[in-house]
């Protein structure tokens, strides 16, 4: 007895087919793997510092590197950043968007800081 194919999971149709390893509707054309639930939340993105630690918003850093700033001061290593901001999506590469003290709001990238 051959494998029952899945109905569709956005419109309910039981006329789906299978086209290669994925499941096709086509009554309302969604494609789907069969199997996998279209109601599963994404994987929440795990931040890391450059040490390997779990940054979470709210927490504070200590930049690793010094980093030059067009147009200002360069943010010296050791500087303390306090109430840091993870990104859902990275700006220009950076992940955190943070006030750092004596240079104002600005995008880090996890790479160069590490949890305080």
């Amino acid at each position: 007895m051959a494998d029952q194919i899945p109905p569709c999971p956005e419109c309910g149709s039981e006329y789906t087919y299978e086209d290669g390893g994925i499941v096709v509707c086509p009554m309302c054309n969604h494609e789907f793997a069969p199997g996998a639930s279209s109601d599963a939340e994404p994987e929440a993105r795990v931040f890391r510092d450059s040490v390997g630690n779990e940054l979470a918003d709210g927490d504070t850093v200590t930049v690793t590197v010094n980093l030059d700033v067009k147009g200002g001061s360069p943010i010296k290593r050791g500087t303390k950043v306090p109430k840091i901001k993870l990104l859902d999506e990275p700006v220009n590469g950076h992940d955190i968007s943070a006030t750092v003290p004596g240079a104002g709001q600005m995008y880090l990238k996890t790479s160069v800081v590490k949890k305080a």
